[in-house]
């Protein structure tokens, strides 16, 4: 059952960000950052957090889950070392994250060489 409901949870999420795309005005890029400032927001007010325990990856994998991890990070880390904390959290707390991207990236990159668009 956990399984459906990421499914169903991450699906929503992206049907949503898809809707937006079509429906709106808005480019790809705007909307990826509303996501990322949603999933901050929520986390800031305490609601994310029962998201994410409902559904798992299906909340933690799309960009609101991005921001999920900055803000618990940033919460994190003012609470070992004070306001010091907001400028660093954030990073601390996507580190993991960030670095898998770009090593996975640059892994890819040189099986599959890449070539720039003419």
């Amino acid at each position: 059952m956990q399984y459906l409901w990421t499914f169903l949870v991450g699906g929503a999420l992206c049907a949503i960000a898809q809707i937006l795309i079509d429906k709106c005005k808005l480019t790809p890029a705007r909307i990826l950052v509303m996501y990322v400032c949603a999933g901050t927001f929520l986390t800031l007010f305490g609601w994310y957090e029962p998201l994410v325990e409902f559904a798992g990856a299906g909340a933690t994998i799309p960009l609101t889950g991005f921001g999920y991890t900055l803000a618990k990070g940033v919460k994190a880390a003012v609470s070992e070392k004070g306001l010091l904390g907001v400028l660093t959290g954030g990073l601390t707390g996507a580190a993991a994250g960030i670095t898998a991207a770009i090593a996975f990236g640059y892994l890819i990159a040189l099986i599959c060489k890449p070539k720039p668009k003419q």
